[in-house]
């Protein structure tokens, strides 16, 4: 999922959290079951300075989202339930698990989101959500609080709406926007979170402002964001999949300037922040840095694509 035509890198931006320029669309391929994974091991450090050892094939584990609520699970994830095969009121648009507490996310329970912002919990307690609400915009994202008490769903307009011990620190609703928001992330250290639009632009809440891709020329557009386990920055995933990082996030590589198969459709990092996976919807998956791959839907059959993917 990453492209590669110029490999992008930590372009250091200095724009204010504002979305300004729409990135130029491009059309798009993608490869099925791919892992690149550069040579980089070791130890991390997460929020509070804990030292998090590097992920293994045998620890490491993540889940796959379809739009149609199913649920795929790959290495030390479990399954709790899924939508699949159930009538959904609108797609599902993403998802978030609750957060580790040990070396592997076995036994963790997760939310979907839909995009009328209903909401579905598997194995873990339910917070409220906007199903049944009049929206202004579609829900295009979801992050769960640090305690994993708590959610918020970010719409494509740039609202949030928070549930459990969640809190609001604004949104972009209401406020002219020159693309799209696509994702919302949180901030581990601060409590609050980021937004990003498809341009490339990061609008911060509650959480420093590191750089974005607003007002540059890309590609193709952005499609989601990742933050750092300290907090102190973040990765931009482009559906190319190029690969932008910013503050403490340390770029590992990409697919910018790759053939890809479908486009991609998410990142995630890795428990310690020394890599990061991309996922297509076609199910494939790309790991970079320490990142192991253990598995994607890649080549296979789906009933709906891949919109994201947790752990």
């Amino acid at each position: 999922m990453r492209g590669f035509d110029v490999v992008k890198r930590n372009p250091v931006a200095t724009a204010v959290a504002s979305v300004l320029a729409a990135g130029a669309a491009v059309t798009l391929a993608t490869t099925g079951a791919s892992s690149f994974t550069p040579a980089f091991y070791g130890y991390g450090y997460g929020y509070g300075g804990t030292a998090v050892p590097a992920p293994t094939a045998q620890t490491a584990g993540y889940r796959l989202i379809g739009s149609d609520g199913g649920v795929f699970d790959f290495g030390a994830a479990s399954f709790q339930g899924s939508e699949g095969g159930t009538h959904l009121n609108a797609p599902v648009v993403g998802g978030t698990d609750v957060v580790s507490t040990g070396s592997t996310s076995a036994g963790n329970g997760y939310w979907l989101a839909a995009a009328d912002g209903g909401v579905f919990s598997f194995n873990t307690p339910f917070y409220g959500s906007m199903g049944g609400t009049h929206l202004n915009a579609p829900v295009v994202g979801m992050a769960s609080t640090q305690d994993s008490k708590g959610y918020w769903l970010a719409a494509k307009d740039g609202g949030v709406f928070s549930f459990g011990d969640a809190h609001f620190y604004g949104s972009m609703g209401g406020t002219h926007l020159n693309a799209p928001v696509v994702g919302i992330t949180p901030d581990p250290a601060t409590g609050g979170y980021w937004l990003v639009a498809a341009d490339g632009g990061v609008f911060s809440f509650n959480a420093p402002f590191f750089g974005s891709m607003g007002g540059k020329h890309l590609n193709a557009p952005v499609v989601g964001i990742a933050s750092t386990p300290d907090g102190k920055g973040y990765w931009l995933v482009a559906a190319d999949g190029g690969v932008f990082s910013f503050g403490d996030a340390n770029f590992f590589g990409s697919m910018g300037n790759k053939h890809l198969n479908a486009p991609v459709a998410g990142i995630m990092s890795t428990d310690n922040g020394n890599g990061y996976w991309l996922v297509a919807k076609d199910g494939g998956i790309f790991s970079f840095g320490d990142a192991p791959f253990v598995g994607s839907m890649g080549n296979k059959q789906l009933n709906a694509p891949v919109v994201g993917m947790m752990d």
